[in-house]
């Protein structure tokens, strides 16, 4: 099981959140449980645990990546375990109680929103905030829409990230800019965009890959535009139709067509 875990501190359920006025926002309409809208250049304000920093769990299918997360975020925060899929997930987070979950959107095992639905089930005062490298309408508005308090990408530097993380785990929500958005049209208007399990399944270059083949890309043009090799193509087109049951690029260009992919 991919995690690392440290001895566990207070459950964050046992702290007393501030609930003092938050300071600069990005606007968003009442929604349901969205909260105070924070965008990610704020100024830091401190935890309302005064000297204590948040307690975080770090959740991303790359070591490397979590590792240099910690780096970046130094002594901002109190790393307290880490998890690279979405079982391994939920146990650390389970055991460790933490402040706040940094969360990728897709993962081994049903992706970020599999993780909130399992978590927040039990633990409903664990605050989420996405990290993702995808910037789609449909995973921002499917991870908010499961529970997370924020979605910030993967551009953000080291000291915004610690912000936004300060801010979540008191409460707020924050967005990285134009996410914030896709937010705000998913809770205005009644035709917003669906959590689609079957696209959850897909990584985000599997995505890229479809996308391109979707628009009638030969796999050395798709190969040229994303900078890999024909034969990575061929395995990233391999491993969608098997995800979603389909026989061929015709049928994963039908497919796509329909969820308006293309």
């Amino acid at each position: 099981m991919d995690a690392h875990a440290q001895r566990p501190g207070p459950p964050a359920a046992d702290r007393k959140r501030s609930t003092g006025p938050a300071t600069a926002a990005t606007a968003v309409p009442a929604a349901p449980d969205v909260g105070r809208v924070q965008g990610v250049g704020d100024e830091s304000t401190t935890f309302s645990d005064g000297d204590a920093v948040p307690r975080v769990v770090i959740v991303d299918d790359h070591r490397l990546f979590r590792s240099g997360v910690r780096g970046e975020l130094g002594d901002a925060v109190n790393v307290v375990g880490e998890a690279g899929d979405v079982d391994s997930a939920v146990h650390v987070i389970g055991e460790q109680q933490p402040d706040l979950v940094l969360l990728d959107v897709h993962l081994p095992g049903g992706g970020g929103v599999e993780v909130l639905r399992r978590v927040l089930s039990q633990h409903s005062q664990i605050r989420f905030l996405a990290l993702s490298v995808s910037d789609a309408a449909e995973d921002v508005i499917g991870v908010v829409r499961g529970g997370a308090r924020g979605y910030v990408t993967k551009t953000i530097s080291g000291r915004e990230l610690a912000n936004a993380i300060v801010r979540v785990a008191d409460g707020d929500a924050v967005f990285s800019p134009r996410l914030a958005g896709f937010v705000l049209d998913a809770f205005s208007a009644t035709d917003a965009p669906p959590v689609d399990p079957e696209l959850d399944r897909l990584t985000q270059r599997e995505r890229e890959v479809l996308r391109h083949i979707a628009r009638g890309y030969a796999y050395k043009e798709v190969a040229k535009e994303l900078f890999i090799s024909v034969k990575t193509v061929e395995t990233h087109v391999s491993s969608v139709l098997r995800k979603l049951q389909l026989s061929n690029r015709h049928e994963l260009s039908r497919w796509a067509t329909a969820r308006r992919l293309v």
